[in-house]
């Protein structure tokens, strides 16, 4: 029974390094895996004939005989619902195990509330009904994997902020019953962090902070090259360090929060109370014909050079660059990612940033820091929720 379940495990860990590295040989796997040669050829023969790996040819040269490599199936069946829900858009897709998007991706306008039990009513319909309409049977489908905003008790699979079932039922089973597939729940920016640390510009480093700039501020922690999600599970509130010079109040009710002056709905609404005012602006013809104005659209305006969305995000960006210089201060990272959906500014964010980080961060103590903007940026979200049924599912 323990030599079947030490061959299981090796299995998924096999699966799961092939998902991250794509090709590799029995000699990279079994570095990576830190098991035997021989026990790795086993189990990638195994895995050969169960129609989960294929031969790939022979490896490089590294001056001795080539290797042959392996990697996942291009016939494998297999495939992952990723979802991202935040506080006004919910999104949804449905990936194959080379991330390759296999239903275009749908997204809906659904606000979360705290005691709104119809609003999960809404998000579970969102999901069941895109996953009907893909037409894939259920039995090929690994597992429905979520990022949501809140303080998520990932392995209980429970949301403390949002979608509360009724009765003492999880989130995770609640949702699992409701859409007859296996989910995995998590907090977004941790999810963020991981889609960071396997697929983008943090890959393969140890010790690094992502900042997800998105409807809040939030923050992933990469220490060692793995999550750290501190005592009980809920470190990197980064949105909430006391930085605000005004008296609004937070949406965990307390006043000064970072937040409060940084987040894309603060943006987004500093830019309507300023054309309001008269304020010229290229986002006015669509405000005005809308009455609303899409993140996506002041974003694009700020990197067309719009004045009044980059004014904006430049001062939101030097109050997140003094947060930033606050966690170089107690972390020393080696690397500080700005991901999320606001990283889509680019580089309108690193000019107020790293003028934030001059003048409140100890120099040479800086200067051991690189901060980089993401290249997922916006697919970050959903790439997170797919990796974490990657690293949950059994791969049955």
């Amino acid at each position: 029974m323990i030599i079947v379940k030490k061959h299981d495990l090796l299995r998924k860990e096999l699966i799961k390094q092939f998902y991250y590295g794509k090709r590799l040989t029995l000699t990279e796997l079994s570095k990576l895996t830190h098991k035997s040669l021989p026990l790795v050829t086993n189990t990638v023969n195994s895995l050969v004939e169960e129609g989960y790996v294929q031969e790939h040819g022979l490896a490089p040269s590294t001056g001795g005989r080539r290797a042959l490599s392996f990697l996942l199936s291009d016939q494998l069946q297999r495939y992952i619902v990723a979802v991202a829900i935040d506080q006004l858009v919910t999104q949804v897709v449905i990936y194959d195990m080379m991330n390759k998007i296999m239903i275009t991706p749908e997204s809906t306008e659904i606000t979360l509330f705290k005691d709104d039990p119809a609003v999960l009513t809404e998000i579970t319909g969102f999901i069941k009904n895109y996953i009907v309409r893909s037409g894939i049977p259920a039995h090929q489908i690994l597992g429905v994997g979520i990022g949501m905003p809140g303080f998520v008790n990932a392995v209980e699979g429970i949301n403390y902020t949002f979608l509360k079932p009724d009765g003492d039922t999880s989130l995770k089973k609640h949702l699992a019953t409701e859409l007859g597939l296996p989910v995995f729940i998590d907090n977004d920016s941790s999810l963020i962090a991981l889609a960071e640390l396997k697929f983008g510009v943090a890959k393969d480093l140890k010790d690094v902070l992502v900042v997800n700039v998105g409807w809040g501020i939030g923050l992933g922690m990469v220490v060692n090259g793995s999550l750290f999600r501190g005592h009980t599970g809920y470190a990197g509130e980064f949105s909430h360090i006391p930085l605000s010079a005004t008296n609004k109040i937070c949406s965990c009710g307390k006043r000064g929060c970072l937040e409060v002056d940084t987040s894309l709905l603060v943006m987004i609404e500093r830019a309507k109370a300023e054309m309001n005012n008269g304020t010229s602006s290229s986002m006015e013809k669509l405000y005005k014909k809308k009455g609303e104005l899409p993140a996506d659209e002041f974003l694009q305006a700020a990197r067309a050079g719009d004045p009044l969305a980059v004014s904006i995000i430049s001062d939101a960006a030097f109050l997140i660059g003094k947060g930033i210089a606050t966690l170089i201060h107690i972390m020393n990272p080696g690397l500080i990612v700005l991901s999320g959906s606001g990283a889509i500014a680019g580089k309108i964010l690193m000019a107020p940033i790293q003028q934030a980080i001059n003048e409140f961060c100890i120099p040479w103590l800086a200067e051991q820091t690189e901060i980089e903007v993401s290249q997922l940026a916006a697919d970050a979200k959903l790439l997170g929720s797919a990796t974490l049924v990657i690293e949950n599912c059994n791969f049955n």
